[in-house]
């Protein structure tokens, strides 16, 4: 049975509801060691399960928490999992999955803060902490650029495109036109790689070297070519490749 959201099952029940729909008390004390520790308080099957019970406040959500950790390996493979795929777990309907998300979100717009917020090449750190948590665990390759002013200040962070398993769309013209119409000088490529390995293909190497070679042309610089992986990252620049 998937969860329904009702008029009489509010999305955040307060205290009283929440004693009232958990006798033995266990949700409560998963409130408690949540307020009262750190960060590792909980399990990441508990995070999930709290998560959960937010959403679905008259159901025991521990064995469903159980079950998505067993099927997505972590907790951020389950909160970056893509909706349609959550969906598609017995027992998760709209307002679940929306509660898993809202907390993909609120974490990923913690992590841009410092990002678009200072110079991007004196918080190196933050910047890939943010691509990490936001592509690390994507199913299909996704293109990102991040064009930046003279300041090395992000102007903007555009998904080029999503693409299949192992492979997506970038194209030199599309952006070096969308530099220019920016006022960017420079900019950083981003891509993912399903498969874990960050190491690039050849074609990711070609790529950036016609990019690069057409933005020198126009004064707009190639900081970098970021693949992020579930096994680490890839610096084309720190590998010498650009």
């Amino acid at each position: 049975m998937t969860d329904k959201a009702t008029a009489s099952t509010p999305l955040f029940p307060d205290d009283k509801q929440d004693k009232a729909t958990d006798g033995a008390g266990h949700r409560a004390r998963l409130r408690q060691r949540l307020l009262d520790q750190d960060d590792t308080a909980l399990l990441d099957h508990e995070v999930i399960e709290y998560l959960l019970a937010l959403a679905i406040p008259r159901r025991d959500t521990k064995p469903l928490a159980k079950a998505l950790i067993a099927r997505f390996g972590t907790l951020a493979a389950v909160l970056t999992a893509d909706s349609r795929t959550l969906m598609q777990v017995p027992g998760l309907g709209e307002t679940s999955v929306a509660a898993l998300k809202i907390a993909q979100v609120s974490a990923l717009r913690l992590l841009r803060e410092p990002v678009v917020n200072l110079p991007v090449i004196g918080s190196w750190q933050a910047l890939l902490d943010y691509l990490r948590a936001d592509m690390a665990h994507l199913t299909v390759e996704r293109v990102r650029i991040l064009y930046l002013n003279s300041r090395n200040m992000v102007i903007s962070d555009e998904k080029m495109s999503d693409g299949s398993v192992d492979e997506a769309a970038i194209y030199t013209r599309q952006v070096i036109q969308r530099a220019l119409e920016l006022g960017a000088v420079s900019l950083i490529m981003v891509h993912n790689h399903p498969s874990g390995n960050p190491s690039p293909s050849r074609q990711d190497i070609a790529i950036t070297r016609d990019i690069s070679e057409a933005g020198r042309r126009l004064n707009i610089s190639v900081h970098d070519h970021i693949i992020i992986g579930r096994d680490g990252h890839f610096s084309m620049k720190a590998e010498g490749l650009i």
